[in-house]
């Protein structure tokens, strides 16, 4: 449940705050964290000392449901000589550590991220006639924050989010979501940490999977360069009735899909729906077999293989400098934070030694035998990954978001993998790593052409490859949300 009220200069969050003046005549009363957050935007709002703020009525540390403690609503007069039209930016304060208590994230020092390290910022266009902004993209911004605090999947620059929905719950055709860094907010040090701002970009389903297939660094380029889809500073419109790609149509061609074939795709994992069968051995051999559990606990990923798998979901689309899977990382905080900024390495076990290595990362199993299972929407992703990842030598991981498995697909360039050339099915746990050879994935992708077309579909729908002992199935939703169906 949230709340809008007039703001007061930074909130206190507690009992005895007031409501401050403009210089902030009560700074002892004033979290620090949102203390130094708030001073950036008064750098930029010296005008806008009060603005409209909506709040969690009951905060998250007190049990409620909505991580950010507030969001506060600005009015941007934009650059005319930009071209950057007047809007609505929109703050978050509730990602970072606003309190360095203890009370929602773990202080881990001021050399560090502050919390998860970001704010997000959001800039809607304004309309012409409107007073006040919107409060949905407040709304937005918590469901994208409750994401971070649930999964512990940081955003970077670059990713992108597939949301399925108009982001306003109207007919716009902007269902989706981008990630970059806010173009006028700078870092902000605080006594919690380093605190940056990402800002949301709303995009078409069509840009959106642009971004999937090349980058979403590139698509966000292509973004500022077309003012009606968002200019320099990209700002959403949620009126906005054509994709970049019908204003011009020359940027398909000449921006991405020559980026694509140059540069293959920077997308490294997603969440998605998903499961694993080793058909190598009977089923009623459990210590041995994976599928997805019926009445009794799933055997759980280590905490090792967990910290690699997010740490390749983390990284999204981000650039990769080299065909290397994310390290893991021995250590997590306590709650809700993480370490997510791990150095890269060329081993899978460079950071550890064994004597710390659990058993069953240690152990791994090589399969004869594997059975892929996928909704629609990650099995179209397949082309997408054969083509855009493991063509270029890198890898591609779904991290299952209805059980805790996950597939990896890794190239003969990757380093750090337990799947080999010699043993192409590998497991530890329910993580299932599986190394393709280039000329196979030349045959698959013929064999799965028709994964492009998701309009001619009829599931189910299986592939199978008997000399290579590979099946993939592509199901229904259903099978997934309920595995007894």
């Amino acid at each position: 449940m949230e709340g809008v009220r007039q703001g007061g200069g930074p909130p206190a969050g507690g009992p005895g705050s007031g409501s401050g003046s403009a210089s902030g005549s009560f700074p002892s009363l004033f979290p620090p964290g949102l203390h130094g957050i708030y001073g950036e935007c008064r750098r930029l709002y010296p005008d806008q000392p009060n603005p409209l703020q909506v709040t969690a009525i009951l905060k998250y540390w007190l049990g409620g449901p909505d991580p950010l403690d507030y969001v506060s609503m600005y009015r941007n007069l934009g650059n005319p000589a930009l071209n950057v039209p007047e809007h609505w930016h929109y703050v978050s304060f509730g990602l970072s550590d606003l309190y360095g208590d203890n009370r929602v994230h773990e202080f881990t020092g001021t050399d560090g991220p502050s919390g998860f390290g970001f704010e997000l910022t959001f800039r809607l266009k304004r309309e012409t006639g409107e007073s006040a902004p919107p409060t949905w993209p407040a709304e937005l911004m918590q469901g994208l924050a409750r994401y971070v605090f649930q999964s512990e999947n940081t955003f970077c620059s670059g990713d992108h989010v597939s949301w399925h929905s108009p982001l306003d719950n109207s007919e716009s055709r902007i269902q989706h979501m981008l990630l970059t860094e806010d173009p006028q907010m700078q870092p902000v040090q605080t006594p919690f940490g380093v605190v940056t701002f990402l800002q949301i970009v709303g995009v078409c389903t069509e840009e959106l999977h642009a971004a999937q297939q090349w980058n979403g660094q590139g698509i966000l380029e292509l973004l500022r360069t077309v003012p009606v889809a968002g200019g320099p500073w990209l700002i959403t419109d949620m009126r906005r009735g054509e994709t970049i790609f019908e204003i011009d149509p020359h940027l398909q061609q000449e921006r991405v899909d020559k980026g694509i074939e140059t540069d293959g795709s920077n997308l490294s994992g997603v969440s998605a729906k998903c499961a694993w069968d080793d058909l190598s051995r009977p089923p009623e051999d459990d210590e041995d077999s994976r599928s997805i559990c019926i009445g009794t606990q799933p055997r759980r990923l280590s905490g090792k293989d967990t910290e690699q798998i997010r740490e390749t979901l983390r990284r999204g689309l981000e650039i990769n400098s080299k065909p290397v899977l994310p390290p893991i990382n021995a250590q997590r905080q306590n709650g809700l934070n993480h370490d997510r900024a791990p150095s890269r390495k060329d081993s899978l076990e460079s950071e550890s030694s064994a004597a710390i290595i659990p058993h069953e990362l240690i152990r791994t199993r090589q399969l004869e035998s594997v059975h892929l299972k996928f909704n629609q929407e990650s099995g179209a992703l397949i082309p997408l990954c054969l083509r855009g990842r493991l063509l270029h030598g890198r890898h591609f991981t779904y991290k299952s978001i209805t059980g805790d498995t996950a597939i990896t697909f890794v190239s003969t360039g990757v380093e750090g993998a337990f799947a080999t050339e010699e043993h192409p099915y590998a497991a530890h746990g329910p993580w299932l790593q599986i190394l393709l050879t280039e000329e196979f994935v030349e045959r698959m992708l013929e064999d799965l052409e028709d994964l492009n077309s998701p309009e001619e579909f009829k599931l189910p729908k299986e592939y199978s490859w008997p000399e290579k002992k590979l099946k993939v199935s592509i199901l229904p939703d259903a099978v997934f949300d309920n595995p007894l169906h």
